[in-house]
């Protein structure tokens, strides 16, 4: 019988590094085996929209779609086999784990070996995930994270520090928090650019996280136009919500051809890193294949320890 599991029960049985796991294995099938990704749907509602979204990974025997608005989120997994559904997820708490996945995977694969520090704007749930799989694929010696609100950057700092064991500081400025950092991490809902690319020291690797749609954006073009790579998660997706991307395309200030794939990068033909002080940037946009690859994980360990609500009816 098909399971549903709450957002405690996703919190109970999976973390950010059992994410960089699965994100890893369904990036090395990426464009093969099947794998296939729809990019985000927005359907209008009278106030505000529905957000849809859709993948497959043959391999795994499953596929499956997310819906969210207004801060719910569900993920319906479904076995490709037997026709049915296997799980609804709560899908908060997933869909920050796995996106914080996306950039420790990206960031594993660009950033310089030895990157030991990181400048973190944005503090809400998914910043915390974000700093968390940086620091599971480069270990931090140090961190420092910026929000406009004082109380909330100092709790989120103090907070990270418990967790980590890293030394983390409450910038008090954006620019303060990014020069100098050997990763930068953009993780905010910004209609305007928070990462100016002056700020930028040689050898930075950016992962550009929060806005998701062409009416935000979190770098400035110079952010953009310095780095040496570029790499996105899904370039087709890329097309209609990367902003950053879309006007310097229009432009013809960068190419799309030129932005590599993170499975590209993951399957090992992709840009590679070549000297200490390129500039990387990796703009992330969140897509199904990995809610899909980070569900079939969370409902594998729900039934192997009998977790979840026992859907009667529901084949």
């Amino acid at each position: 019988m098909a399971i549903y599991l709450t957002e405690a029960d996703v919190e109970n049985l999976v973390d950010v590094n059992d994410a960089i796991g699965v994100l890893e294995a369904a990036f090395a099938e990426w464009g093969q085996g099947g794998a296939a990704n729809l990019p985000r749907q927005r359907l209008a509602l009278p106030e505000r929209a529905v957000n849809i979204m859709a993948a497959s990974l043959p391999s795994a025997g499953v596929f499956g779609h997310k819906v969210y608005f207004s801060g719910f989120f569900i993920f319906t997994l479904y076995s490709i086999a037997d026709r049915r559904i296997l799980a609804m997820i709560e899908a908060a708490a997933l869909g920050a784990m796995r996106t914080g996945a996306a950039s420790g995977v990206a960031t594993r694969r660009l950033a310089r070996a030895d990157a030991a520090t990181c400048g973190l704007i944005g503090a809400g749930r998914q910043g915390w995930t974000q700093l968390l799989a940086v620091h599971a694929v480069r270990p931090l010696e140090r961190a420092a994270v910026y929000s406009r609100n004082r109380e909330t950057r100092e709790t989120f700092a103090a907070g990270m520090a418990a967790e980590t064991g890293v030394e983390v500081e409450a910038a008090d400025s954006a620019e303060a928090c990014v020069r100098g950092m050997d990763i930068v991490i953009a993780a905010t809902n910004a209609a305007e650019p928070v990462v100016f690319g002056d700020w930028l020291a040689p050898g930075t690797h950016v992962n550009a996280v929060g806005a998701n749609a062409y009416a935000r954006r979190e770098l400035d073009d110079a952010a953009v136009l310095r780095a040496d790579i570029l790499a996105t998660d899904d370039r087709a997706q890329a097309k209609t919500e990367a902003r950053e991307f879309i006007d310097l395309a229009d432009a013809g200030g960068i190419d799309w051809d030129d932005i590599a794939e993170l499975g590209g990068l993951v399957q090992g033909h992709g840009p590679q890193r070549t000297g200490a002080d390129q500039i990387t940037l990796f703009k992330s946009l969140g897509i199904a294949l990995e809610d899909v690859a980070f569900a079939k994980l969370i409902y594998d360990r729900a039934v192997a320890g009998g977790v979840g609500i026992t859907m009667n009816g529901l084949k």
